[in-house]
């Protein structure tokens, strides 16, 4: 079965849960933003949690079935139409052969995930059938979508239409969104009025805000411990030498605005880290359009791990409640 692309939308990308074990030699995680939509995506038309997806970033694609399938839209609160009658989001829905697959505009959120039963049959690279554009690997021909593409769909198993995600299981960013973090082995490069400052601000998401990262704005500039510029680091006192950057990290560079490293970002670099945002809170950054307001919350170790914990006991409420 093959899904013809009639229009691809802002950026529409195949997806799926990410190609971890890379990250040492550059290749990041990729793979979908918000990974909780994915997966309930994927159970509500009969996948496994890992099949491919599409990702479709503020506005919706346009597609034609060439077969019948099973759909669900979760994620963004982007309204799916089947030949132009509005289906529900979070809920399983049937595409007959020959209809259009197409969207209403943007609701909630930032990223609507496309599932459609038997999962984006592109091959799989690195063990995974994600998108990382930057390098132009995996996904389909490494890049977003494009009119007049042919997506590749497996065979899906036969699942009922109507089944669907109580609307208390679906997680998105509040007002503001609060992202927990921990601080992290730079912490000690600012002052402890700046890091005070720096909790207590209510930031925004900046434009440039993507896959590879999240920049902030609207908040005041830290200050920085003096110190002897280090052999081998740049001279800016937010500059370090270079070092990994784990999934989350957040820089600031000159200490001006933060930067929350996402799926598809650089693996090392020379920016100093104040922390990193919590597994449990990094879906909630894909949901986030420009101008949304949030703010930086410490947690300890252990208030990370039963987040983590309380994440996975969702999950698998969802899971199970299909």
């Amino acid at each position: 079965m093959a899904v013809n692309v009639i229009k691809p939308g802002l950026s529409t990308t195949v997806q799926d849960l990410g190609r971890p074990g890379y990250y040492h030699i550059g290749i990041p995680l990729s793979g979908a933003m918000d990974r909780l939509a994915a997966k309930a995506a994927n159970w509500l038309v009969g996948n496994k949690e890992g099949a491919a997806v599409l990702e479709a970033v503020f506005m919706g694609p346009e597609l034609k079935f060439t077969e019948e399938a099973t759909v669900a839209v979760t994620g963004a609160e982007l309204p799916p139409k089947v030949d132009g009658e509005v289906r529900d989001t979070w809920t399983s829905f049937k595409v007959k052969k020959g209809q259009t697959l197409s969207f209403d505009f943007l609701k909630k959120g930032a990223r609507a995930y496309i599932a459609i039963s038997g999962g984006i049959d592109v091959p799989v690279v690195l063990g995974s059938r994600s998108t990382y554009a930057l390098g132009a690997l995996g996904g389909f021909t490494g890049r977003k979508l494009e009119a007049g593409d042919k997506l590749p769909v497996g065979k899906g198993r036969a699942v009922k239409e109507g089944r669907s995600v109580p609307e208390k299981l679906r997680r998105g960013p509040g007002q503001p969104a609060e992202l927990r973090m921990i601080p992290g082995l730079y912490w000690h490069r600012i002052t402890e009025a700046a890091g005070k400052q720096f909790l207590a601000d209510t930031w925004k998401v900046a434009n440039e805000a993507d896959r590879i990262g999240y920049r902030f704005k609207g908040g005041k500039p830290l200050e920085f411990v003096a110190r002897e510029q280090p052999f081998g680091a740049g001279s800016d006192p937010s500059n370090i030498v270079d070092a990994c950057y784990p999934y989350g990290s957040i820089q600031i560079p000159s200490g001006t605005e933060p930067i929350v490293l996402h799926r598809d970002a650089v693996s090392g670099g020379g920016y100093f880290m104040v922390g990193a945002v919590i597994s449990a809170d990094m879906d909630l950054i894909g949901q986030m359009q420009p101008n949304t307001p949030a703010r930086f919350v410490e947690v300890t170790m252990a208030q990370a791990l039963k987040a983590r914990k309380d994440r996975a006991k969702l999950i698998e409420k969802i899971k199970a409640g299909l």
